[in-house]
């Protein structure tokens, strides 16, 4: 007995199951299997919306998991407190204003002297050595800086162009310095200062003048609230919300704009207690950074 017509009806709405694959189908499967990459990546290609080399590193160069031992230093934040008359917690927003001008005014010519002609790097560790007269700041300062240093030579070095005069001018640097020995900071021969290191590795990796400098000092201000974080200061949701805040860009930007222009022979401190903060870390009774 045949279906009935309602039945016949609902029979012939039915597609008949395909033996073989749809075109569309079949094309994919020819691509997927004659490239060795993971379907996800044949599936989005590159397109408009994919960031440059150049935001990549920066990108890279802001991660808090950088190893370059900044956790360790407090830039003064722990002494400031132990330093002050009156017991009760302060705010960190006049200390995180102080140092980063402070920072600013004394680093960042050097560091934009260093971005626009990376073959003085030599030169300009030899003077911003000569000038930081803070001994707790100049062992910091080092410290980061053969870090990084040792950071471009493991990791970063095989990622950029070597021809280039930044990246030669590394190699030519990182060459002396082993020549010298590491062993001790007071050596003569380059010491490895962080903020000449930093702007030639920035302009190494693509990264502009002014993405380096904000960079630079946001990685300075993002340290201190760390700092601050585990010295009880504030919390870490604070913290964040604090990177997140107007009022830091507007800080890092005013400090930018105040010192671009300077030149390094008129770089100087700005403020002068930051100096006594960091050096008299040295004698607290206890202590859980090295700044």
């Amino acid at each position: 007995m045949g279906p009935k017509p309602d039945e016949r009806h609902l029979h012939d709405g039915i597609a008949p199951p395909r033996s073989e694959p749809a075109p569309a189908c079949t094309a994919l499967n020819e691509r997927i299997e004659s490239n060795d990459q993971p379907a996800a990546t044949i599936l989005n290609p590159a397109s408009p919306l994919s960031l440059s080399s150049a935001s990549h590193n920066l990108l890279l160069l802001s991660d808090s998991a950088l190893p370059l031992g900044s956790f360790a230093f407090s830039s003064g934040l722990e002494s400031y407190l132990a330093h002050r008359p009156s017991r009760p917690i302060p705010s960190i927003y006049p200390f995180l204003s102080l140092t980063l001008a402070s920072i600013a005014s004394t680093t960042l010519p050097y560091l934009l002297a260093a971005h626009k002609d990376p073959s003085s790097l030599l030169s300009l560790d030899d003077t911003l050595d000569a000038c930081t007269l803070c001994p707790v700041a100049r062992r910091a300062s080092i410290a980061q800086g053969r870090a990084l240093l040792t950071l471009w030579e493991r990791a970063f070095r095989g990622t950029v162009s070597a021809a280039s005069p930044a990246s030669l001018a590394l190699a030519s640097f990182a060459k002396e310095f082993k020549g010298v020995g590491s062993a001790s900071w007071e050596l003569d021969g380059p010491k490895g200062h962080f903020p000449p290191v930093w702007a030639v590795l920035t302009a190494a990796m693509g990264i502009s003048a002014k993405e380096s400098a904000y960079a630079f000092l946001f990685n300075h201000a993002k340290a201190v609230l760390s700092a601050a974080v585990r010295a009880s200061v504030i919390g870490p949701y604070q913290a964040q919300g604090i990177l997140a805040a107007k009022w830091l860009r507007d800080e890092i930007a005013r400090c930018m704009e105040t010192n671009w222009e300077v030149r390094v022979e008129d770089a100087g401190q700005v403020v002068p207690l930051m100096d006594l903060w960091i050096g008299r870390h040295e004698m607290l009774y206890s202590r859980i950074f090295n700044s």
